[in-house]
């Protein structure tokens, strides 16, 4: 093989390069020549013939004498049995050994490329990791594409009762006929979910067990890993605490994966179920986002609730249902007949004690089944974050591939001289283009590769932050083949988005026009620093979008955070007691109730206690339909049962009236206290004090109002105030056997949370106990405007990042530009602050134009995220102006740098050097 190095050093000498340029020249020549050595050999021509050739056109061509001859004879071998197409692509591994080692010396330049490519491709695989495994995903159970839900279709009104579950579709009444009536289905399950406590006594621990019916696993083709699964002849009327099966994670780790826990029972609300069999590893059920734990017959459920079983009760919604389709069969088939079937069976179940208006809303009820092949989850919806986060993410990738291309044009002006010499050689145009493709290919693959990697961090992040509290998610991480194709699909998407326009501005070089250029490097034209500039212009457009949309969120989160929900969050301890194992009779209750309520008012350090039926900001709701005498009737309103003192531990002002009291006892006349907005919607603002209002369509059950209370938030910070009516625990005819107590302490909560345990011990240590900090929980509701904020912080952050880049880049690359400008400016008098403002006047017209395209894109795109944003219009002026100042201050300190490099020109040596 020819020493092509030695050759080319003779060859260039008196061109005078620079050591390290000189470097860099006979590495992409010697690659040049090694190339037309192998093709000439492949051609059959003579070691030594092809040697002597490309010799003669190295040393007589002088580079530059006899160019087009050059030229013409260097291009023959390539022609000679070869297609275009072949040319453009052969060789491809060698230009991408070429391009590795191009990166390898030059690694600042490799380091920021595969950085931003990778926090741009990382970021948008976390997001699409995500949408696959929430919406795309299907189950993993035998034919998922057979499974349909069955549902009510038109149940947006008139649907009654009690809510017992995050999946109240049915109740038992529905669920018995249906199951006989129906036609399209082989097989049709159902389920319920819910926690049921583990331990005997003390702090409550609870698992999440879902109730299904004896078909649920034989429909959804299940196997399992030891034992068996529940089937038909476990689940039958009666069947009391049979079988229990566990999920694989529960008995891995409560369990430690050992198979002689076929002979152990668990116990669930203090009721023995014998541990049967252990379900898949890849199954967490057909709720997507949600795991459980233990699964038992759904006959089990009057045994475990107890008193008032959901499954007599017929406005008890607690079931959810879904089918196998019958071959043939398709999920539109068999709305229509259970639509045949609907009337029947509604008029069968009809309760009892609904009124007029719910009767005719019920019977007008109609079922019907939709697609279950991907499953359920509560995760998505109309107005899914994710959606929006991918759409961020999106720009995030588009404004990393600007700042490369940006990057790779810089690279290619500081390489046109190298190109030239490499056209004067021979090198056909593509060759040249498909050189800086495969470099901008080689970067693609490895920022992909390298994101793909962070992706996996950032989902599990994501996950772990969506699943805040007690609120636990589950997602199938697992890298399927539709987040490689989109992996994939970036990669290219990127190598197009910032390695074509270098290689086009690469392919065009003029070879006389650079070789004749001052040592210095060749310049770029007009056109090239143009579609530097436009690319700048695109950089500040998308980083308004996102610096606008971050400002957005972090506002919204704000106004919630400090949100005046009524009362006071701080000090707060929720202590929940059942006494349920205790059999405290009836008439003991109250007593027993006033007694754990004085042993907590009594710990050091409280100040005040009061119980609760609904906790603020819990989810959990009670509303029923009242009448106002000579006003509104059938008003839906909110209601709670508290005790006296409740306002006061939630500081929350008493506006007029009294709060309950002694006097307040089960045969004594019903009261009730009403918020402002109450007051405001059914008695215009006045003062509704010593008013009354009706269970809806009973008049007998009239409540007196005797006080009115400043509106606090009911189940969520987000909702508007609605009217609420207090009533009095102390009137309940029939106390329950357990007690929610909200405590409020000078105390830490940790402190204040151990002695509440070992009071509850002392009195008794059958009773159990959940505590929850207050404040934690307020916060813990807000865990989606939370990862929004965060999210969008981040990717306004990485944005802004990359966009200083690319204005430093420009204005650095144009005050080289114009140096020798500059030089004769400052040597005829220019004053060195005109200078300044000459280079930051570049800078500020790149801002103007990309920000008032972005402004344009920013408010477009605000009506995507309208509904998720709080106290904020999409469109808020003050949000925007704020990302416009920032942004620009931003773009004028990156251009500070290079604008002062420029002011501090020598004009002597610049002139010298020209």
């Amino acid at each position: 093989m020819p020493d092509w190095p030695k050759e080319i050093r003779a060859a260039i000498a008196g061109l005078n390069l620079e050591p390290t340029r000189e470097e860099d020249v006979v590495e992409e020549l010697s690659q040049h020549l090694r190339d037309r050595y192998d093709e000439m050999l492949t051609s059959g021509m003579d070691a030594d013939q092809a040697y002597r050739i490309l010799r003669t056109e190295l040393q007589d061509g002088r580079l530059l004498k006899g160019l087009a001859n050059t030229v013409a004879r260097a291009r023959e071998p390539l022609a000679a049995g070869s297609s275009g197409r072949k040319r453009f692509f052969g060789g491809m591994g060698r230009d991408i050994r070429y391009a590795a080692r191009q990166l390898w010396h030059n690694p600042g330049f490799a380091a920021v490329a595969i950085l931003s490519l990778t926090l741009g491709v990382g970021a948008n695989t976390a997001i699409f990791q995500l949408l696959d495994a929430v919406r795309l995903r299907l189950l993993p159970v035998k034919s998922p594409e057979q499974l349909a839900m069955i549902r009510i279709t038109n149940a947006a009104n008139g649907r009654t009762g009690n809510f017992v579950t995050n999946r109240s579709d049915l109740t038992n009444g529905i669920w018995t006929l249906l199951r006989v009536q129906q036609q399209g289905f082989s097989s049709i399950a159902a389920w319920s979910p819910g926690q049921r406590n583990l331990s005997q006594g003390g702090e409550a621990r609870n698992a999440n067990t879902l109730m299904v019916s004896g078909d649920f696993f034989p429909m959804l083709g299940l196997h399992p890993v030891i034992g068996r699964l529940l089937s038909s002849a476990d689940d039958y009327r009666g069947c009391g605490t049979q079988g229990a099966v566990l999920s694989y994670s529960f008995w891995q780790r409560e369990y430690g994966g050992r198979d002689a826990i076929l002979v152990s029972k668990i116990a669930l609300d203090r009721q023995l179920f014998q541990i049967i069999g252990v379900t898949p590893p890849s199954f967490h059920g057909v709720d997507v986002g949600r795991d459980f734990d233990v699964a038992v017959a759904l006959c089990s459920e009057p045994t475990v609730t107890g008193k008032n079983p959901w499954s007599d009760n017929p406005q008890t919604w607690w079931l959810a249902v879904i089918g196998r389709l019958k071959p043939g069969w398709t999920s539109e088939r068999a709305s229509a007949q259970l639509a045949g079937i609907s009337p029947g069976i509604f008029a069968a179940t009809l309760p009892a004690k609904y009124d007029e208006i719910n009767k005719k809303d019920y019977l007008h009820f109609q079922l019907g089944a939709s697609r279950a092949d991907k499953g359920v989850s509560s995760l998505r919806g109309e107005n899914d974050p994710l959606n929006i986060l991918l759409g961020l993410s999106g720009l995030v990738l588009l404004l990393a591939c600007a700042n490369l291309a940006n990057l790779l044009l810089a690279r290619a002006s500081a390489r046109q001289r190298e190109m030239a010499l490499r056209l004067t050689l021979g090198a056909s145009r593509s060759r040249l283009m498909r050189q800086v493709l495969a470099e901008s290919l080689l970067l693609a693959v490895l920022g992909t590769a390298a994101g793909v990697g962070l992706a996996q961090l950032l989902s599990r992040a994501l996950i772990s932050m969506l699943g805040s509290g007690q609120r636990s998610i589950v997602l199938d991480m697992t890298i399927d083949w539709r987040v490689l194709g989109f992996a994939a699909g970036l990669a290219v998407l990127t190598c197009i988005l910032f390695g074509l326009t270098p290689a086009i501005s690469a392919s065009h070089t003029d070879p006389g026009a650079a070789m004749k250029a001052n040592g210095r490097g060749a310049t770029a034209g007009r056109e090239r620093f143009l579609m530097r500039r436009i690319l700048v212009v695109a950089q500040v457009a998308l980083s308004l979008v996102l610096l606008t949309g971050a400002l957005l969120f972090a506002r919204s989160f704000r106004n919630l955070l400090t949100l005046d929900a009524g009362f006071q969050q701080d000090h707060l301890l929720v202590a929940s007691f059942d006494y349920s194992p205790l059999q405290i009779p009836l008439e003991r209750r109250v007593a027993y109730k006033r007694e754990l309520t004085g042993r907590m008012s009594a710990i050091p350090g409280v100040e005040s206690v009061a119980g609760t039926f609904i906790v603020p900001i819990s989810g959990s709701g009670w509303d029923d339909n009242i009448d106002i005498p000579g006003g509104p009737q059938r008003q839906d309103t909110q209601f709670n049962s508290i005790s006296s003192g409740f306002f006061q531990t939630m500081r929350v002002p008493m506006l007029a009236g009294r709060d309950f009291n002694e006097t307040d006892k089960p045969d004594s006349p019903r009261v009730a206290m009403v918020n402002e907005t109450f007051a405001k919607k059914y008695f215009q603002g006045a003062n509704p004090v010593n008013k009354v209002f009706y269970d809806s369509g009973k008049p007998d059950k009239t409540y007196q109002i005797i006080a009115v209370v400043k509106d606090t938030k009911y189940q969520n910070l987000r909702e508007d105030f609605r009217p609420i009516i207090f009533v009095a625990t102390s009137q309940e005819k029939e106390p329950g056997e357990g007690l929610t107590l909200m405590i409020r302490s000078s105390e830490s909560m940790e402190s204040l949370a151990a002695t509440v345990k070992r009071v509850a011990s002392d009195m008794n240590p059958a009773m159990i106990l959940t505590l929850t900090v207050f404040k934690t929980q307020v916060r813990d509701d807000l865990v989606g405007e939370r990862v929004m904020a965060t999210l969008t912080g981040f990717f306004g952050i990485l944005a802004v990042t990359l966009a200083m880049v690319g204005i430093y880049g420009v204005i650095s690359y144009m005050v080289v530009r114009r140096r020798n400008e500059i030089g004769v400016r400052m040597a005829l008098g220019a004053a060195r602050g005109k200078i300044l403002f000459m280079i930051l006047q570049e800078s500020i017209v790149l801002l103007g134009i990309g920000s008032a395209i972005g402004a344009g894109l920013a408010l477009a795109a605000g009506s995507v995220a309208s509904t998720m944003l709080f106290g904020l219009k999409p469109r808020d002026p003050l949000t925007l102006g704020a990302s416009i100042l920032g942004l620009a201050a931003i773009v004028i300190l990156a251009s500070l740098v290079p604008a002062h490099r420029a002011a501090t020109v020598d004009p002597m040596v610049v002139l010298r050097e020209e």
